[in-house]
C-alpha cells in the first residue's frame, strides 16, 4: 500500500496539474483525458525525440509542420528521407531525425502501424531509450513508468535536499521519482511533474510561494533549493577547424556532398568539406580558383565548437566532379540544409564573393 504523505503528495500535484497544465499542441488536457480522451501514441512519440535537447518553444512549430504534412506513423515512414532530414534542419541532432525514421518504419513493419504499450517493446524500437520508452507508456498508455527528465531531476533533488551531484545522482533521483508515481493517472502524473518543474519549479528563482509542494519540500526548509540540483563541472568544449567550399556553375547549379550516414549531420546533403580537427587541412574537392572568403562561421555542437573557414567559387557549366551532387539552382534551397551549412552560405551569399556571381549572370 502506498504511504499516505506520498499518496498526498502525488494528489497535491494531480489536483495543481487539473487546473495548471500547459496547453501544448501534443498533449491531451486532462480534462479532456477524464472525458475519456485517449493520447495519440504517434503525436507523442513525435513530441518525445523532438524534445530531447530542445525547449517547448522552439519544437512547437516544428512539431505543427510535421503533423501537418505527416498526420500519423504510415504517413512519416512513407515519407523520402531528404524532405524529413529538410523539416529536421535547426533542431540539431540530426542522429534523431534519422531514427525517426528508422522507428516509424520499424512501426508500420513490425506492429502494423501501431506503437507497443509496454515500456519493454518500446525499447526494441530504433531510437527509444529508457527515458523516452517511459514516457510514451505513461504518457499514451497510462503505465506506471518513472519518467525522468532535468525538470523531473529538479524537483526530485530539491524535494529531498539531495545534494549528490549529477550525473552520479541519477539513480537515486530516479528511485524517489519511482516512490511517488501513482498507479491512478500516471500518465497525467508523470506531465505534472515535468510542468511543475518548467514553470514553477525552475532552474533559476523557484516560485516555491506558489508550489503545490512547498511544505513537504525539504529544500525549502533548509534554504537550499536555489543551489539544487548540484552538478559535476564539465570539462570545457574543445574548438575544431575546418574548411567548406561552396561551388557554383555558370548555370546555376550548386555543388554538394552527402555526408556519410554515421556521424555529424549523417546522411545530409552539405557543401564539400575538410574534416573537422583541431588543424584541419585545405582539401578542396577540385581544382578551382578558391577564394577564401575574410569572415568565418562559429557554430557549435553538443561536444566541440567549430569555426569553419568558407572557401568560393565560380566554375563552368560542364565541371561535375565524381562523388558530388548537382543540385540545379531552380531545385536548390538553402532552408534544407542542416544550420551550420545554411551559415556558410549566408555568409557566401552577403559576401563579394557571391555579388560578382549575380553580376555574371552565374547566381
Amino acid at each position: 500500500m502506498r504511504d499516505i504523505a506520498t499518496f498526498d503528495l502525488s494528489r497535491s500535484l494531480l489536483a495543481w496539474y487539473d487546473r495548471h497544465a500547459r496547453d501544448l499542441p501534443w498533449r491531451v488536457s486532462p480534462a479532456d483525458r477524464a472525458a475519456g480522451v485517449q493520447p495519440d501514441p504517434y503525436r507523442v512519440w513525435l513530441s518525445e525525440v523532438m524534445l530531447q535537447q530542445t525547449t517547448v518553444a522552439a519544437v512547437r512549430d516544428y512539431f505543427l509542420r510535421f503533423t501537418s504534412r505527416w498526420p500519423d506513423v504510415r504517413a512519416l515512414a512513407a515519407a523520402p528521407d531528404d524532405q524529413v532530414m529538410a523539416e529536421w534542419a535547426g533542431l540539431g541532432y540530426y542522429a534523431r531525425a534519422r531514427n525517426l525514421l528508422k522507428c516509424a518504419r520499424a512501426v508500420v513493419d513490425q506492429h502494423d502501424g501501431r506503437f507497443p504499450d509496454s515500456h519493454d517493446a518500446l525499447l526494441k524500437l530504433p531510437g527509444i531509450g529508457p527515458y523516452t520508452a517511459a514516457a510514451i507508456a505513461a504518457i499514451a498508455f497510462d503505465r506506471p513508468e518513472t519518467v525522468l527528465d532535468g525538470n523531473v531531476e529538479r524537483v526530485m533533488a530539491r524535494l529531498y535536499d539531495i545534494h549528490h551531484p549529477l550525473p552520479k545522482s541519477k539513480p537515486l533521483l530516479k528511485a524517489k521519482a519511482a516512490a511517488l508515481t501513482p498507479d491512478d493517472r500516471p500518465g497525467d502524473y508523470a506531465q505534472a511533474v515535468m510542468d511543475l518543474g518548467a514553470t514553477i519549479c525552475t532552474p533559476k528563482s523557484p516560485a516555491c510561494g506558489i508550489c503545490p509542494l512547498r511544505d513537504p519540500c525539504e529544500a525549502r526548509a533548509a534554504g537550499t533549493q536555489a543551489d539544487l540540483p548540484r552538478k559535476t563541472p564539465k570539462a570545457p568544449k574543445p574548438t575544431r577547424l575546418g574548411h567548406v567550399y561552396i561551388a557554383q556553375r555558370a548555370d546555376g547549379a550548386i555543388l554538394l556532398e552527402r555526408r556519410p550516414e554515421t556521424g555529424l549531420l549523417g546522411g545530409m546533403l552539405g557543401f564539400p568539406g575538410s574534416d573537422w580537427a583541431e588543424d584541419a587541412a585545405e582539401t578542396p574537392p577540385f581544382p578551382a580558383d578558391w577564394t577564401l572568403l575574410p569572415a568565418e562561421v562559429r557554430h557549435t555542437f553538443t561536444h566541440f565548437h567549430l569555426i569553419l573557414r568558407v572557401w568560393t567559387a565560380a566554375v563552368p557549366a560542364e565541371v561535375d566532379p565524381v562523388g558530388l551532387v548537382v543540385m540545379p539552382k531552380h531545385a536548390f534551397r538553402p532552408g534544407d540544409l542542416p544550420t551550420v551549412m545554411r551559415k556558410a552560405h549566408d555568409l557566401w551569399r552577403g559576401s563579394s564573393a557571391s555579388g560578382k556571381m549575380d553580376r555574371a549572370g552565374l547566381s
